[in-house]
């Protein structure tokens, strides 16, 4: 993994992502125990085209002029399928905005707050996002007031209460 990170690391460099951090299951490895997960949830702002329109394809071009590879919604870097999100609403800006910077053996990267993952997935809320949920309860530490502060800012509160009222 360090391989992929330090190629991600580089597409942050060139100027293809603005900004990125690890999400998802993987993500959650950082704070509790791992789960099984095949692929890298990469969430990434991107920059606009001349048009104001945002697209992955710099990223996919200069990731196949490489000789990596797609495969389904991800691409292989480095042995490890990466799928490029994109910050889509106002709770993945911010999550992005204040991920944590740490080093994944010799290499370094960001991960989302396990804050913003609680938040995330109460908000994409599949089954798999709901058993994420108890994990971290029971298994994560983590500020409870600024998870509060970030359900409230995304009008996620009553979602939340449903859930674990």
């Amino acid at each position: 993994m360090e391989r992929t990170l330090a190629v991600i690391n580089e597409l942050e460099k060139g100027g293809l992502v603005s900004r990125y951090a690890i999400g998802g299951a993987m993500g959650a490895t950082f704070y509790v125990e791992p789960v099984v997960t095949f692929d890298l949830d990469v969430f990434v702002v991107l920059p606009t085209d001349s048009g104001g329109l945002l697209t992955l394809a710099p990223i996919y071009e200069m990731l196949r002029s490489r000789g990596y590879q797609e495969e389904g919604e991800c691409i292989v870097i480095e042995g490890i399928p990466v799928q490029f999100l994109p910050a889509y609403n106002p709770l993945l800006e911010e999550a992005l905005a204040e991920a944590r910077e740490t080093m994944y053996a010799d290499v370094p990267t960001r991960v989302l707050r396990v804050e913003h993952l609680l938040a995330i997935a109460l908000q994409t809320g599949r089954p798999k996002d709901h058993e994420r949920i108890r994990l971290f309860l029971k298994e994560a530490d983590f500020d409870r007031p600024y998870l509060t502060a970030i359900l409230k800012r995304h009008d996620l509160e009553e979602l939340w209460e449903r859930m674990n009222g």
